[in-house]
């Protein structure tokens, strides 16, 4: 079991291919991720097998720079990357999945094993990352407008509770998650 296994999902108003487009491309990270700061290239866009893209991000007060590697990637349903450096190697997969005519239900999930004074911090790192995922997700449906031409007013956020696998949905109107 890792140390850190945090999952979010999130559904939005808008066609699976348009969501998983979004998203599926690491450029627009920044946009949607309210940590992370930049994402270069090492390999040549488009995202495949193999891309690596370097990854600047602020979290918990903390500069982070690491490399991300696609190890997994189903066009328009799954992608899934991993970085082994630093004191927190993390592995973040996407999922998409039609949840209705025009409606996405997307999965976030981050998983690694940190060492050193980051293993003790495990437990504070998941609910940050916790917290961070749900705000970043909530908000996904007005970043993503701007790939098509009308926002939707609602997400729902599904968070699994700490102490349990269960998931409890949470309506969030976007406007509120600014």
């Amino acid at each position: 079991m890792m140390a850190v296994d945090v999952f979010t999902e999130v559904v939005i108003d808008r066609p699976v291919l348009e969501v998983a487009a979004y998203v599926g491309d690491p450029a627009n990270a920044p946009e949607w991720y309210a940590n992370i700061e930049s994402v270069q290239w090492r390999t040549e866009p488009p995202i495949a097998v193999g891309s690596r893209m370097d990854f600047v991000a602020h979290f918990l007060g903390r500069r982070l720079a690491y490399t991300y590697e696609v190890v997994e990637l189903i066009p328009f349903e799954r992608l899934v990357m991993r970085t082994t450096q630093g004191p927190f190697p993390m592995e973040t997969s996407y999922a998409w999945s039609s949840a209705g005519e025009a409606i996405t239900r997307m999965t976030l999930r981050n998983r690694g094993e940190p060492s050193g004074f980051a293993r003790v911090a495990a437990p504070l790192l998941s609910a940050a990352m916790r917290r961070a995922n749900q705000k970043d997700l909530a908000a996904l449906p007005d970043s993503s407008s701007q790939c098509a031409s009308q926002p939707k007013a609602m997400a729902t956020v599904v968070v699994p509770p700490m102490e349990t696998t269960a998931a409890m949905p949470v309506r969030v109107p976007v406007s509120e998650t600014k």
